[in-house]
């Protein structure tokens, strides 16, 4: 069914990455069919993005959020190449792919072949001094764990202690799965975040001989040519050339068939006697439209619909949130005690460090910084440890230096250093999480025209985030074509 011959218009309230890429799908797939659809996209805050921010300073590219995406999720490079960047598009330094662990106060390399938590090589696993020879037999224990029988959730921690052991979830796994969502395992819904590994115990019996059987056939893929019509193995990590704002700058110059309104927050929606929704803004300004988005944070798309939609408010206000800070520092090359051959370094809870993780921003990615000097970033915060992001500036980098220096033995003087709080911008994917998203989706087709989208609900990744807005347009565009 058409389009009635009056223009219909779409309210998307939030300009991360979710919001934008649902304007920028509802603008094409309106152009595409021919039909009279305008938006207004609207953020709070000054500017669009989010939390991708990318600053250029004297030579560095710092990332004050995200700095990649996973090649492996294919919306955002599709998303990239669809607004002309191709080109830009950039994979990390892969002959240098090495990760640290500290442990017992020592960084100790990430075994060779351990994809993401996975042992696929004997010999690098075996000699590794990271796991204990108990944890080591425990691990290949996998093989012969049985597994389980019905698809229920259940928590990251529950699933790697019962496959793989208590050792490897507390040296592994947690810095490094639960370091990616910003969680506490022991709560982090298993399906939510990390579903390929249970897909792999379903279909192979074990973690390991899934991982083997893929590594197989990536092998195999690599031997045809990758999808670029490149040979050789293809980063996991994807990033822009001048940073991930990259992104976010093009995109918005795509936006030519809508209005963005920034520095205007929403105070609340309403639905109006027409079947419509008005927006109200905080300077008492309304906004009208035929449907609505919200690609806001749950408690503030909470807030948003506690008058319109009580139940879905309250099912929005119980995702939890956590903060955390990230820090980048700059050096001289010179000034840095030690070679930094690897991608950085993770610190598992047990250490009891302030430090999460450290990247070696210069080394995974080339253009980051100065031939002549080194970019690092580090992560401060999340589940248990969120205080520490409420100190002052002084006090937080004075926190990540004397760690670097007990860590690292990295004692010089930076010449640039960057600070980026981001309060209650992670959302926490508890056990059942699913089946809660599944059911809020639920709950806003009460509200004819209202629709849901963002990183609160089927993943935090620029990927997931961008597929979502994506699904909301479409959704957006089959509403109004009925």
């Amino acid at each position: 069914m058409q389009l009635s011959s009056s223009s219909k218009r779409v309210l998307i309230i939030g300009g991360g990455i979710s919001g934008m890429a649902a304007a920028y799908t509802l603008q094409e797939q309106a152009r595409s069919l021919g039909l009279p659809v305008s938006f207004t996209l609207v953020e709070s805050s000054p500017v669009l993005g989010g939390k991708i921010i990318t600053e250029n300073i004297d030579g560095f590219t710092i990332e004050g959020g995200p700095d990649c995406f996973l090649r492996q999720k294919p919306w955002a490079a599709q998303l990239c190449r669809q607004i002309g960047l191709g080109p830009d598009l950039i994979g990390t330094n892969d002959e240098r792919r090495k990760v640290y662990v500290l442990n017992r106060g020592r960084l100790t390399p990430l075994p060779d072949g351990v994809m993401l938590i996975i042992p696929t090589r004997i010999m690098p696993f075996v000699t590794s001094s990271l796991i204990s020879w108990p944890g080591k037999i425990r691990m290949g224990m996998d093989l012969f764990v049985p597994p389980r029988r019905d698809d229920g959730d259940e928590s990251v921690g529950s699933f790697v202690r019962r496959r793989l052991g208590t050792e490897a979830l507390e040296k592994i796994a947690e810095p490094l799965m639960s370091g990616i969502h910003v969680s506490d395992p022991e709560q982090q819904s298993l399906l939510g975040t990390f579903p390929r590994f249970r897909t792999l115990e379903k279909e192979h019996g074990s973690l390991i001989r899934g991982m083997l059987a893929q590594r197989r056939s990536n092998h195999t893929r690599s031997q045809l040519g990758n999808s670029n019509g490149s040979s050789g193995p293809a980063s996991i990590f994807l990033s822009l050339r001048g940073g991930m704002a990259q992104l976010v700058e093009t995109l918005q110059q795509k936006l030519v068939h809508g209005q963005i309104l920034t520095g205007c927050p929403i105070a609340g929606l309403h639905i109006t006697s027409e079947g419509g929704f008005t927006a109200i803004t905080t300077d008492g300004g309304s906004l009208n439209a035929d449907a609505v988005v919200c690609a806001t944070p749950a408690f503030v798309s909470s807030n948003l619909l506690s008058r319109l939609n009580p139940r879905l408010a309250d099912a929005l206000d119980a995702i939890r949130y956590v903060s955390t800070a990230t820090v980048s520092l700059g050096y001289r090359r010179s000034d840095i005690g030690r070679d930094l051959n690897g991608f950085g370094f993770v610190v598992p809870r047990k250490e009891r460090r302030d430090l999460s993780a450290c990247t070696w921003t210069s080394t995974k990615f080339n253009h980051r910084a100065p031939d002549d000097m080194v970019l690092l970033r580090c992560f401060v915060g999340g589940p248990g440890q969120e205080e520490i992001v409420e100190r002052s500036d002084e006090e937080i980098l004075r926190v990540v230096r004397s760690e670097l220096a007990e860590i690292m033995g990295l004692h010089a003087q930076p010449v640039l250093t960057r600070l980026y709080r981001w309060r209650q911008a992670n959302p926490q994917y508890d056990v059942g999480h699913l089946d809660r998203a599944a059911e809020m989706h639920s709950l806003s087709a009460q509200s004819p025209g209202l629709f849901l989208t963002g990183s609160a609900f089927e993943g935090v990744g620029i990927p997931d985030c961008i597929r979502q807005g994506q699904q909301a347009a479409e959704k957006v565009i089959e509403y109004l074509r009925q």
